[in-house]
């Protein structure tokens, strides 16, 4: 009971402390007011083009973040939410070690898994009111440029891209954190993140379905397709975005209706309705498997991190 009361302690001391340092660093504020800067520009000009819809387009609220031009907002979601995130938690560690501050910090009443828990809460709280920010102001910049506010079906499946979002961030933060524990310069670990993220963000969607092709049989269409999917979800890029055109999108049935599109087929169920939307909850249920694995990718790194710093020699 004493361990854990000075454990406690010491996470809330490490939280806060981390917490303030985000707030107040050089390079977060300038990450998180570029990304704010470039997502509100890109609502802004997206906002016309969507007025024109508006008698026709039950869910107008969601097109902000999937038809904003010239990029929509997710995929600018999608390419720079991982930046911020391994901006925060590349030096983590080692620039523990580097300012030669770690064995002070332990030297306290404050155990490892504390100190490594606290950095991990604070860089996710960053993180997430980083995000809630930014959908705040991309939800004021629809009511002020539309005229018109959204409804209950809108502002939830919004509030699912807002969480599902803080997953993804969550995911890169906890690789920044496992990498500025096994490099102990903070530039190796900033390039292993980067080379990392550029590799399952833009070159593993290429590779992966020359790899689907050499495991299937080339007359098993339908196979080789399934294949090309489950190679592609290894990026948590792919699984996020199949997650944004499920929920954003109420008339897609399922994450391989895109597939199918581009080959021409169609997705018939028995009794729906074409272009009908579904159901939130139906959508949630559809994406379930990617929701989950984005989480459970996040914790499978934070436990790696905490296994490695665990068994790391502390010098002073």
């Amino acid at each position: 009971m004493r361990r854990e009361g000075s454990a406690l302690h010491g996470f809330g001391v490490v939280a806060l402390k981390e917490i303030a340092d985000h707030f107040t660093s050089i390079l977060v504020v300038v990450l998180v007011v570029l990304v704010t800067a470039i997502a509100i520009v890109v609502v802004y000009f997206g906002i016309d083009p969507i007025k024109q819809s508006i008698a026709e387009d039950p869910f107008l609220f969601l097109r902000l973040f999937t038809r904003s031009s010239p990029l929509p907002l997710v995929a600018l979601l999608s390419f720079l939410v991982p930046l911020v995130a391994i901006g925060l938690g590349f030096d983590a560690v080692n620039g523990e070690h580097n300012r030669r501050t770690l064995s002070r910090i332990l030297a306290q009443p404050i155990y490892r898994d504390a100190l490594l828990f606290g950095k991990f809460a604070a860089g996710l709280f960053t993180l997430t009111v980083m995000l809630i920010v930014l959908w705040l102001l991309v939800i004021g910049l629809g009511l002020l440029g539309l005229g018109i506010p959204p409804n209950a079906e809108e502002m939830a499946r919004a509030l699912v891209l807002l969480v599902v979002t803080v997953a993804y961030a969550g995911f890169w933060f906890a690789l920044a954190l496992l990498c500025s524990i096994v490099f102990r310069s903070a530039a190796t670990a900033a390039l292993v993140s980067l080379g990392l993220w550029l590799f399952v963000t833009i070159l593993w969607p290429v590779f992966s379905p020359v790899l689907a092709n050499a495991v299937t049989s080339a007359g098993d269409l339908l196979g080789v397709l399934e294949t090309q999917q489950a190679f592609a979800r290894l990026s948590p890029a792919v699984l996020f975005n199949e997650v944004v055109a499920v929920v954003l999108d109420p008339s897609v049935r399922s994450t391989q209706q895109s597939m199918l599109a581009g080959l021409g087929l169609a997705l018939i169920e028995r009794g729906a309705i074409p272009d009908a939307p579904i159901p939130l909850v139906q959508s949630v249920l559809i994406v379930w498997p990617q929701i989950v694995g984005l989480v459970a990718g996040s914790i499978l790194l934070f436990v790696a991190a905490y296994i490695v710093f665990q068994r790391q020699e502390v010098r002073a």
